[in-house]
């Protein structure tokens, strides 16, 4: 086949016809992508938190036990981040824009089942579906994100809003909730989704062009069984904590068992010819850290959404939504953090942002784990909630970036899974944990008083863990700019 070759005319000179308005075209369809996936990692991470402020009013209507609350929360994090690794190698294999809408779709449906539940059991049911769907569809975001950029200073700002989108569904969670409950129901935390969910598929549909990195390559199912398993398992180990404690046989059992399984895991995966996870990803010391720091930011910044929620109402005496409205500074807050971050990084370097990031949230912490039964406003809300924040907000942008920055065309879904599963489980077994702190000091009591004293010491556990995610960081991560 010979090449064509173009002889130019008057018409090429002509700004109407030289298509100089392609770039233009480009960048907004750009964009788009980037606020359809963007809106799909919002709708997900909402989720992690949006029940809180609805759980009493969804115990009266369902007759749901304190343990059963819990479970509301846990199910959907356990199956969030069991799955999540699944997801991130399913949006190699078989599309980015395919799981991304299985995934959505998924979620949208389990979110009508859940707000018409009349059963304790299909709620708990439904939730576990909604996290499900939201672990295939979360990798596929971030990847998404990732392709439809280049590399370099825009890839960097696109992570940002990324990071700062998400870290809002989770922030805004409370105002959402409190909202829907007092205004609404508390079945309509759930049935939201529906009609947002319908936009995002239709906009993934028109927007989104399909892209995979994992030609030729299966899926592993052995591996998918066993760290999804494992996972679940530990979770559920740690869940129980709260209820039996740490030497009960029924914590003990799934948190052996869960280790056991991640255990053989890392064997399958050694010799698996195509593994689910290739340990290799684990030789670049910038993944490695940023997941292993993740886990820990995670673990103290989700938990701080629950016991900032049930302080505001079980003890200052806030309703629904007068709780979500006195959470807002807080969450604009984490929104300005994610989005400061990508211009810090480019002068400071992403490591550095993030030690910053998690010592301001660590002060934060500190600060909150000040309060007393008969705070105000401004003290025990307004100015720790700001400073938690605006540090989580600095420091998981950089972190992002750092476990993303590198990865092969092929393992783009699934290193993107990966710092989604290090946030989502830190989340899921900080909650578990720092929970049982709180009702340790409790004891069972009941009085504003001893429950502020309970939640006050899980803050200052809160400071403990950003404070050690600080030092991981200082000393492990690449001390260099991240995607300039």
């Amino acid at each position: 086949m010979t090449a064509m070759v173009h002889t130019p005319t008057d018409s090429d000179t002509d700004p109407r016809r030289t298509g100089t308005a392609a770039p233009a075209k480009r960048t907004a369809r750009t964009w788009l992508v980037l606020l359809t996936a963007c809106a799909g990692q919002f709708l997900v991470v909402l989720d992690v938190s949006v029940v809180n402020v609805a759980l009493p009013s969804l115990r009266a209507d369902l007759g749901l036990s304190t343990n059963g609350l819990q479970w509301v929360l846990n199910t959907y994090a356990i199956a969030f981040a069991g799955f999540m690794l699944l997801g991130g190698r399913a949006a190699d294999i078989f599309g980015r824009k395919r799981t991304f809408l299985v995934g959505l779709g998924l979620f949208t449906a389990a979110s009508l089942a859940g707000g018409l539940a009349q059963e304790g059991w299909q709620l708990l049911a439904a939730r576990t579906v909604q996290g499900l769907g939201a672990a295939v569809l979360a990798p596929s975001t971030l990847t998404i994100v990732t392709s439809a950029v280049a590399p370099g200073a825009a890839r960097t700002r696109a992570i940002g809003t990324w990071s700062a989108v998400g870290a809002a569904g989770g922030a805004a969670g409370g105002l959402v909730g409190g909202v829907l409950t007092d205004l609404l129901s508390w079945r309509w935390v759930l049935l939201i989704n529906v009609p947002v969910g319908a936009l995002v598929l239709l906009g993934a549909v028109f927007w989104i062009t399909e892209s995979r990195g994992g030609a030729g390559r299966r899926l592993d199912l052995p591996g998918a069984v066993l760290v999804t398993g494992g996972l679940a398992a530990v979770a559920y180990g740690i869940v129980q904590t709260e209820e039996s404690g740490w030497t009960a046989p029924a914590t003990l059992l799934p948190l052996l068992g869960g280790l056991a399984l991640l255990g053989a895991f890392v064997a399958v995966e050694a010799r698996a010819p195509v593994p689910l996870m290739p340990l290799k990803v684990f030789r670049s010391r910038a993944v490695t850290a940023a997941n292993v720091t993740m886990m820990v930011i995670g673990s103290a910044s989700f938990s701080m959404w629950f016991f900032m929620t049930v302080y505001a109402q079980t003890v200052l005496g806030y309703s629904p939504l007068e709780a979500g409205l006195a959470l807002i500074p807080s969450s604009v807050s984490v929104v300005v953090g994610s989005t400061l971050a990508p211009r810090l990084m480019a002068r400071a370097g992403a490591t550095t942002v993030a030690v910053i990031g998690a010592l301001i949230g660590a002060t934060g912490f500190g600060w909150q784990s000040t309060m007393t039964a008969d705070g105000s406003f401004l003290t025990t809300i307004l100015g720790p909630g700001v400073l938690m924040m605006l540090g989580i907000g600095l420091a998981a942008t950089p972190l992002a970036a750092l476990a993303t920055t590198g990865a092969e065309p092929g393992d783009a879904g699934l290193v993107s899974g990966l710092i989604n599963t290090s946030r989502t489980m830190g989340g899921a077994l900080g909650l578990a944990v720092l929970t049982t702190v709180a009702a340790s000091r409790t004891a069972g009591a009941s009085d504003p008083a001893d429950l502020a004293a309970g939640y006050a010491l899980s803050f200052r556990w809160g400071a403990g863990l950003l404070l050690l995610g600080a030092v991981l960081m200082l000393f492990w991560l690449p001390r260099r700019t991240a995607e300039r």
